[in-house]
């Protein structure tokens, strides 16, 4: 009797971890590869343009010199469509961090059609096809609509913690 509920223990973990790297089918590189790189890294930088409470967005888009007033230089990079930085849950460290993202959509392609986020949920939404993302607690997975379907996450980027602020890169 030991040997058999061993057995099916051992049967149930292997389903778990199965089940688990099954979760994450999506497609995130549908967006060109492209250069990021954001500056945060002092205190003053950080808390002007910064994120500090859980879901509340702030968007870096070199081309539309977004946010006002952000000191762009020559190899501050923003990738594709640009990058939302976003406070939520790093499951990478177990505790809210800064997440970032490029903000086109997957499914649309374009440097142009960005997400926006939901203030009220929280979630990166699409105004062409209307996917929405899960970008707080979801590394940008799709909740809704087409990229739900076909499965296409948002781009992530990486947040490397400095000290006193970030660097965004990918």
């Amino acid at each position: 009797m030991r040997k058999v509920g061993l057995t099916t223990l051992i049967l149930s973990a292997i389903s778990v971890i199965a089940i688990m790297s099954g979760c994450n089918n999506n497609d995130d590189e549908r967006i060109p590869n492209m250069a990021v790189s954001i500056n945060l890294s002092d205190a003053g930088q950080w808390n002007r343009y910064g994120v500090s409470g859980f879901g509340i967005p702030q968007y870096f888009i070199k081309a539309l010199r977004e946010p006002a007033g952000f000191p762009y230089l020559e190899r501050t990079m923003t990738g594709y469509g640009g990058v939302l930085l976003i406070n939520g849950f790093d499951y990478r460290i177990n505790e809210v961090a800064p997440l970032a993202y490029d903000l086109s959509c997957p499914v649309e392609r374009k440097q142009d059609i960005r997400v926006k986020v939901d203030p009220d949920t929280f979630e990166a939404i699409c105004p062409v096809c209307g996917s929405k993302y899960d970008v707080t607690m979801g590394a940008g997975a799709p909740l809704s609509g087409p990229a739900a379907s076909d499965h296409y996450s948002l781009r992530q980027y990486k947040c490397i913690p400095t000290g006193q602020g970030y660097m965004i890169v990918n």
